[in-house]
């Protein structure tokens, strides 16, 4: 081989050793402004329904890959997948895969939205971390306190982008009710009050049939082995929601499903992020509520029913000066009703600005940057969740 040929290949050999593919691209911006970001989706019950037009919408998105146990859902999303593909002009074809390593090991997918059930959210979460994937996971983030803390270990250790779930960070009322609080419109917040449902209990439910295309081994996974119930595992996606979430072993009951959104908020506004309670106070007496919660700086944080029949799901701030109310219907402030369309000063401390919960994982994904609900967030607030649980108990 002469000077001039050898010089020639080793430009092109050297070229080709250092092309790195864009999914283990680390550093800020690897997402070129044309470029793609391509998901697969772990977990096809109810929930990813209102996921996949909410994060389709993002223009960088393309669902490449699904993983379900149960067969007939899996077959459902991916023709919902295609369509939404098709419907923003993507020409890409879904996979459907019945086990989710599968879908892990593929090179092509740079990211992964975990809508399972949550005892399987710490296992799929870390094993996408360690497979190179960014994260999006539903909330409530864990089933247990240890479970969620290997969650954020892992997302640092392979320096994953991880958005949590807990999308009324990204909605108008609950920033706007947050600012309020931490700025003191109402005073020194001294007490507050959130309303959600009833603590975890004890699977009472008798054992039925598996229905055909289930693997029912690998849906229990994880926690204690029990027959299956189609309260647990609904054949369809259009009835009610599957119930898993009631009980121990799959979910935290209504403390974990709607705590997860309202706990977090009063997280949020205690400025407790990274944070906690020091001290629970259960009742006396077994019961579903009337647990309170006393943080560091003397704020306590009560578990109970506030407001009138229609209020539901809710948080209300007492301070010193007034109260707050916040629910994903209304925003309410007192005495000075005002307050609740007021603006605030530009010398006022803002929080994080997010108005897509979606779009801002993908910005964070493209700017390798945390996101609004950002894995420690998640983690502690699936904390106070999991812990008011125990409490209970």
């Amino acid at each position: 081989m002469n000077r001039r040929n050898f010089i020639g290949k080793a430009v092109v050999g050297a070229a080709a050793v250092t092309v790195i593919p864009r999914h283990v691209m680390g550093g800020k911006g690897f997402i070129a402004a044309n470029d793609k970001l391509n998901l697969g989706y772990i977990g096809t019950g109810k929930q990813i329904y209102t996921l996949l037009p909410s994060i389709g919408a993002c223009k960088e998105t393309v669902a490449v890959a699904a993983s379900d146990v149960f067969g007939k859902k899996l077959e459902l999303f991916v023709d919902a997948a295609k369509k939404n593909n098709a419907e923003k002009g993507v020409d890409a074809n879904v996979d459907g895969y019945n086990y989710y390593r599968e879908l892990l090991e593929r090179s092509d997918v740079d990211a992964v939205v975990i809508a399972t059930p949550d005892h399987w959210h710490a296992q799929i979460a870390v094993d996408a971390a360690k497979a190179g994937k960014d994260i999006y996971c539903e909330k409530p983030m864990a089933l247990t306190v240890a479970e969620g803390r290997a969650m954020v270990n892992a997302t640092r250790k392979y320096d994953r982008v991880f958005q949590t779930g807990n999308m009324q960070r990204s909605w108008r009322d609950f920033r706007h009710a947050v600012e309020l609080a931490r700025n003191g419109y109402i005073g020194e917040i001294k007490e507050i009050n959130v309303s959600v449902g009833a603590p975890i209990k004890q699977c009472d439910l008798p054992t039925q049939e598996v229905p055909e295309s289930l693997d029912w081994n690998e849906w229990v996974g994880p926690s204690l082995y029990r027959g299956y119930h189609e309260n647990l595992a609904p054949v369809t996606t259009n009835g009610p929601w599957a119930w898993w979430r009631g009980y121990r072993d799959f979910g935290g009951g209504l403390i974990t499903d709607w705590g997860a959104h309202m706990f977090d908020i009063s997280q949020w506004a205690l400025d407790m992020d990274e944070y906690g309670p020091t001290q629970l106070l259960p009742p006396s007496e077994p019961a579903d509520f009337g647990l309170s919660m006393r943080y560091a700086n003397g704020v306590v944080v009560n578990h109970k029913k506030w407001g009138g029949p229609r209020d539901g799901n809710a948080v209300q701030f007492i301070g010193t000066e007034g109260k707050i109310e916040v629910s994903r219907s209304f925003l309410r402030t007192f005495p000075n009703e005002s307050l609740a369309t007021t603006e605030l000063k530009e010398t006022d401390k803002r929080v994080y600005f997010s108005d897509n919960h979606y779009q801002d994982w993908v910005d964070a994904i493209k700017n390798r940057t945390k996101p609004v609900s950002d894995v420690e967030t998640g983690h502690r607030t699936a904390s106070v969740c999991n812990i008011v649980n125990i409490a209970y108990e």
